[in-house]
This record gives C-alpha cells, structure tokens and sequence, in this order.
C-alpha cells in the first residue's frame, strides 16, 4: 500500500492547458473518488497516476517515490478501465495470471494469486469458463482479479460501472466497498456519476475545467459545499437555486427577499454580507417543503413523478432559472397547474455570493457538523 501526493500538477497539449494547479494528498489505504462532469479532467488526471499521460509540470509521488519519470509498468499500480479487455480465447483463470506469467512468476505463484482474487471476488468457480460464457458484472470482476493478482499498492478505477445495467452497478457498488475493506489498498476510482461517489469514496475530488473546486468527505460535501459548482453537483435530484437579494443581516442569518416572492431566512455567518448584495439561495430537494403560512414564493405545480413511497414534485417560479424540485409524500395529489407555497427551515439553506462562493453555515443540528 501507499499514499500518493500531487503538486502543483499541469496538463498541456502545446498551448493547451487542460490541467492546473492540482494539488492532493491520498492517504495510504484510503478509496478516493474523483467526480465531475464530462470533459473536467479526471480521467486524464487519473493516467497522469497511471504514466499514460506526461506530466507537464508539478510534481507526483507514490509513497516516497518521484513518479513523474517512472514508467507505468514500474509505478506499482493497477488499472481497471471502462472496458474489460480480455482475452475472449483465454479462460478466466488465463486472463487473471497472464500478467504474472509475463512477470516470469512461478506456477505455484501465479496459482496462490490468482485463487486468492478469484475467492474474494466469489469467482472461483467460473475459472475453466471463457469471457463469451460470463455476464456483464461477472466480466467485471474478471478484470478487478486480474489488478488484484498483482498485487499493486494503489489500484485505478476508470468508470468500471458505466458499461453495466443499473441494477446491476448498486450491486457492484456493494462489491468495490466490500473489495475495500478487504483488501485495505489505496484505491482511485473515476466516476461521472455522484451517487456513486457519495456511496463508495472516504474522500470525494470534485473536477471541473481541468481544476479541482473541492476535497472533502461525502457529508462535507453535502453538507457545506465550497461554492454553487458543487452544491448543484453533489446531490441528487440536484440542488434548487432561488435567486434573491440580501434584505437583512445579523446573528440568525441573513435575511434574503426571493425575486418574485417574499423573505427567506438563511443560518449563515452573515458578517461579510451587506444589504443589497446579490446572493443565491440553495436547498435541496428534499428540504424544501409546501407551506401555507408565510411562503418563501408562489409556484405552479407542473409534474410529479412517483417513485413508491415519496414523489419529486416540480414546480415553475420566476425566481430560479429551472423548475424547484421538492420531495414530497406520495399521497399528495394536486390539480395541474395548482399555485403552491414553499419555504424552508433557515438551517437547511446554503446561501451563494454573487461569484458562487459559498457563505459559511450555522448549522444547528450536530449531526451535520464536519469534525
């Protein structure tokens, strides 16, 4: 096992710069994932790791070792990428100990490794088959056993999940996180997907436009997002946004009047806000709530969509640029188009600066405090 530490890391084709100021430390055996949207640089950033890409400035450790110059095959790590890549005339067992047959291991060697990884990953008894023979999840695991028969000191992951079925990849998650605490490696696993993320990483890397915009734990990111990039990414539905004006501020909050609406409180350190400046109120889903005293705004109601024991409502309102999404209970039934309250307690507001930086919460419920 080891830590990996990156420095001031950069990515340039010619004038080109697609990576800047990376700087990141993965702590031995932790599971850290990097999420982003299509085209932010996490699948780059995670060859720069591997040696597929050159690195153009900075610097990368593994462990104690300088790695900018080391060749991929001498790193110690493991890849697992998008596509299995097996060999479809090789059986399992053949796949998962070419590596170490090229390594020049013995047979007893070879035989060890690859029965240890084919335990782990329940596969041992598909050994004699071929890749044609195996489904989607099972190919998958193939290609995991054939990283783990070598035995790297970090593993990477490079959307592993995309090719599978969705029922399929909330089992695979299962598998990763079990993986983990099995085998206690460093692992880097790439996702485009947040719910993956929230569910399998000790720590989450949030890229975009070739930047990090923040490091942090799932609940950190959930709870206290670095600024509205994240806020709308971490999450799902996405957050609400609420364009408003600061009215009045304090040592409850700030004070926000809603465009098009009433007043908003939000339990943020309101020091560094001054009545008139421009901000955005954030709340997710699911605190967002129907009111009938002293809405927040009037919405209509435009669509509810059902998923068994609670519905996401949406809703129209010239405060915010899409639709609000509250979750709410599946007996609720209303009329199309019916004007609805909303609001929201201030303690489950965020509240954005004009830049989008995020203004620090005063979070009164211990269980979303970041130690």
């Amino acid at each position: 096992m080891a830590a990996v530490t990156i420095r001031n890391l950069a990515k340039r084709y010619d004038d080109n710069e697609v990576m800047r100021d990376i700087n990141l430390d993965i702590d031995d055996g932790e599971f850290v994932v990097f999420v982003g949207p299509s085209g932010c640089g996490k699948s780059t950033l995670l060859r720069m790791i591997a040696g597929l890409e050159d690195i153009s400035a900075g610097e990368l450790n593994i462990g104690e070792r300088r790695m900018n110059d080391v060749p991929a095959a001498k790193r110690g790590i493991a890849m697992v990428f998008q596509s299995y890549a097996l060999y479809p005339h090789m059986t399992l067992y053949d796949n998962m100990a070419f590596g170490l047959k090229i390594a020049g291991k013995s047979r007893t060697e070879i035989d060890s490794a690859v029965q240890h990884a084919a335990r782990i990953l329940h596969i041992d008894h598909l050994l004699d088959r071929k890749p044609r023979a195996l489904s989607g999840g099972q190919r998958q695991r193939v290609a995991i056993g054939r990283a783990i028969t070598r035995q790297p000191s970090v593993f990477l992951f490079d959307e592993p999940l995309s090719n599978l079925d969705a029922a399929l990849r909330v089992k695979m998650r299962l598998e990763f996180s079990k993986l983990h605490d099995d085998l206690k490696t460093t692992m880097i696993y790439v996702t485009h997907d947040q719910i993956e993320a929230m569910t399998l990483a000790d720590k989450i890397v949030v890229l975009s436009a070739g930047r990090i915009e923040q490091v942090g734990t799932p609940q950190q990111l959930y709870h206290h997002p670095a600024n509205r990039f994240v806020a709308g990414f971490i999450g799902s539905p996405k957050m609400n946004f609420i364009n408003g004006v600061v009215a009045g501020v304090g040592a409850e909050g700030a004070l926000v009047d809603v465009a098009g609406g009433g007043r908003q409180l939000a339990a943020v350190e309101a020091g560094t806000l001054k009545v008139g400046d421009k901000v955005t109120l954030g709340i997710r889903p699911e605190h967002l709530a129907i009111v009938t005293e002293q809405p927040m705004l009037q919405a209509h109601y435009t669509a509810l969509e059902l998923l068994g024991d609670f519905s996401y409502l949406y809703a129209a309102t010239d405060a915010s640029d899409e639709p609000l999404i509250l979750r709410v209970p599946d007996s609720l039934q209303l009329a199309s188009r019916s004007v609805i309250g909303v609001g929201a307690e201030a303690h489950r507001c965020h509240l954005f600066r004009e830049d989008g930086s995020a203004v620090k919460r005063l979070l009164r419920d211990p269980a979303m405090a970041v130690h």
